[in-house]
């Protein structure tokens, strides 16, 4: 059975810094395009970062520059890296994974549980 489990969030206070990290378990199964995604209360939820199998990443405007994602092939993993934190990024952080069945070219998105991220001093 497929799972995205994330950890790392917290309250952080602003101009702080959190290191999300995601775990893709399971087998049978490639990881294609991985992503961070948030959503706070009262609002939809966003695309806060994507990378591709090969490295290729992209970022939300409100988060460039403060915001690093990076993934770990040999592990499944995702991470995402947040500095200079600001009140405004408060939210449930979710991880997003495209996964590949082995012998398929059929592909399934898999969300995790998310993380709170809380910004506030």
């Amino acid at each position: 059975q497929v799972q995205l489990v994330e950890s790392g969030g917290g309250l952080v206070q602003p101009g702080g810094s959190l290191r999300l990290s995601c775990e893709v378990s399971g087998s049978g199964f490639s990881v294609n395009n991985m992503a961070w995604y948030r959503q706070a209360p009262g609002k939809q939820r966003e695309l806060v970062a994507s990378i591709t199998s090969g490295g290729t990443t992209n970022y939300a405007g409100s988060v460039k520059g403060r915001f690093t994602i990076s993934r770990d092939n040999a592990k499944n993993m995702v991470y995402l890296r947040m500095n200079t934190l600001k009140p405004d990024d408060t939210a449930v952080y979710l991880c997003y994974a495209v996964l590949r069945t082995y012998g398929s070219s059929s592909l399934t998105m898999r969300w995790g549980q998310g993380t709170q991220v809380t910004v506030s001093s």
